[in-house]
């Protein structure tokens, strides 16, 4: 015995369109066999034209009539019940996060085995290492490249740095620029040389692909600095980094700035960023320094990082004019997309201010 359609709140032309928007080719087959019902095709033919039979077309009006369109999506099976209680996948998700003690834990970073062991020590639950990837993954955990720290590090500084950082940018504005629009800037040098950097390939698991690497000594410094709100950036390349080299530097990022605004700089403590008389720094333009030790709250490092895996690593530099071609090729080819240096250069917590 069929089984009538007794939701009224669609149509057919309803139905049709909600298939039409859906991205559940499933669920838009069964509402298109609900609409040739609402327009008087027979049963059998309905089903047959959407690809199944009466009484599966049957069970299906069953589903739509208790629960509307949201009853024609195919119901995904739940799955085993996770093995680990949730205060246990909490403390599994804390060890990782802090890492492994070598004098309790035996090992200096985490293998999925050495965590399948620990799990089984505490917990007495065996996980094989498959199931222990699939546990950190879900806990939001990937395997990441570290990048090195300095022992000075301070957290406590960089964090009040960053909250901070609207009125230390306030602070820095001179008193003649106050009033002007105000731009962020952030600058730091990268060196690129013949002994290069490399970087991810992909390559056949279990081996262990090859890149050039050159030994010799030859090298080029970038100057860089990227406006993340303008999407723009200044830099030179240059064969020595000294006061010298910082105020040629500082004299092009000048010419970059908008005319009538004020740019505040941030950039880490080198001594050719701090040259005292030696540095001349131009009107439209002031110095915010960072934290020591606090690379991490310089956007600039990020550019770095995406120039080297994208355009200088892998590569072997025969002389001092190909390295100075490279580095402006690769620049060049950053500031050609200005919504990348937005989207790498952008932090959150550093506003834009106006004095």
């Amino acid at each position: 015995m069929a089984v009538s359609i007794t939701r009224m709140e669609l149509d057919a032309s309803g139905l049709r369109r909600a298939a039409a928007q859906s991205r559940d080719s499933d669920a838009s087959r069964r509402m298109l066999a609900l609409a040739l019902i609402l327009e008087g095709r027979p049963r059998t033919e309905a089903a047959v034209l959407c690809g199944m039979d009466r009484q599966t077309l049957r069970d299906w009006v069953h589903r739509y009539n208790d629960l509307g369109v949201a009853g024609l999506s195919s119901r995904i099976p739940p799955g085993p019940k996770p093995r680990l209680t949730s205060e246990q996948e909490a403390e599994v998700a804390r060890l990782v996060q802090d890492g492994p003690s070598l004098s309790e834990h035996g090992v200096v970073r985490w293998r999925r085995i050495d965590l399948s062991h620990l799990i089984k020590t505490r917990f007495g639950i065996h996980l094989a290492e498959r199931s222990v990837g699939d546990l950190l993954r879900r806990l939001g955990f990937r395997r990441l490249s570290a990048r090195p720290r300095h022992t000075g590090h301070d957290a406590a500084a960089q964090e009040a740095h960053k909250k901070n950082f609207p009125d230390l940018v306030a602070a820095a504005v001179p008193q003649h620029a106050r009033g002007k629009p105000i731009e962020l800037w952030w600058q730091d040098e990268a060196r690129v040389g013949q002994q290069g950097t490399l970087t991810r390939l992909w390559a056949k698991r279990g081996s262990r692909p090859s890149a050039p690497r050159d030994c010799r000594y030859k090298w080029a410094y970038i100057f860089g600095a990227v406006c993340p709100a303008r999407g723009t950036g200044a830099a030179l390349v240059l064969p020595y980094v000294n006061a010298a080299a910082m105020n040629m530097h500082l004299a092009e990022i000048s010419k970059c700035v908008t005319p009538g605004a004020h740019a505040v700089i941030t950039l880490d403590g080198a001594g050719w960023h701090q040259a005292g008389d030696k540095l001349k720094l131009p009107d439209n333009i002031s110095l915010l320094p960072l934290p020591p030790y606090a690379p991490e709250l310089n956007p600039q490092e990020n550019i770095w990082q995406f120039l080297r895996q994208n355009y200088l690593a892998n590569r072997v530099f025969e002389t001092q004019e190909a390295i100075v071609e490279a580095c402006c090729s690769a620049w060049n080819s950053l500031v050609a997309q200005p919504d990348k240096i937005t989207s790498i250069a952008t932090r959150s917590w550093a506003k834009q201010v106006n004095a």
